[in-house]
């Protein structure tokens, strides 16, 4: 069975006000096991079907989107990034607060989104950028400071990731850093991973 969202699934304005302060506290707490911060700005969110529905139903909100096809529009945007069994999907976030930061640190990190990968003792899963959005945040001289990328297992690897410590990695020539990710964050992970 598919985990991507339908129109269904997306709910109408006035009822989702009504769930959505207990949702947003659910998503909140979520994310606090998905949200892997990777170096001083760094981050990142390791997406699923509750995330994503919580990006879709807040963009609705914010831009009153109430039309079947403004929401199919949503869904074809957000749903690549709800994971599959055996995969990992993930927003990867360059935290930058000021202006200088962003115009010092933008140029140095062209090609960030192809440093990042899993670490499974020995073995190294690489990020697949997420083509579609490759495509719009890609430049040769400037990144982007949101990017969307992906993670595929073999099924060797899942069981790799659950019985041995597993990192998150950014290996570019001008950031490079480590995290390993702790037994909540791991567990959150693999509910993914395994379906």
């Amino acid at each position: 069975m598919s985990r991507k969202l339908a129109v269904d699934d997306i709910t109408d304005l006035r009822a989702y006000e009504r769930e959505r302060a207990e949702f947003r506290a659910r998503v909140i707490a979520l994310k606090k096991r998905r949200r892997i911060p990777v170096g001083p700005f760094v981050t990142l969110l390791f997406e699923n079907r509750d995330t994503i529905r919580f990006q879709i139903q807040e963009m609705a909100r914010a831009e009153k989107i109430i039309s079947d096809d403004g929401i199919q529009a949503e869904l074809d945007v957000y749903n690549p990034l709800i994971p599959e069994p055996g995969s990992l999907s993930a927003t990867l976030f360059i935290e930058l607060t000021s202006k200088d930061e962003l115009v010092e640190w933008l140029p140095k990190l062209v090609g960030i989104e192809r440093a990042v990968e899993l670490r499974l003792g020995d073995e190294r899963v690489a990020a697949r950028p997420d083509p579609e959005h490759e495509k719009q945040l890609t430049r040769e001289t400037i990144t982007a400071s949101v990017h969307y990328v992906h993670f595929d297992l073999t099924p060797a690897q899942v069981d790799a990731f659950a019985t041995g410590p597993v990192a998150v990695v950014v290996d570019h020539p001008d950031y490079s850093y480590a995290t390993e990710l702790d037994e909540s964050s791991k567990n959150a992970l693999l509910e993914d991973l395994r379906g």
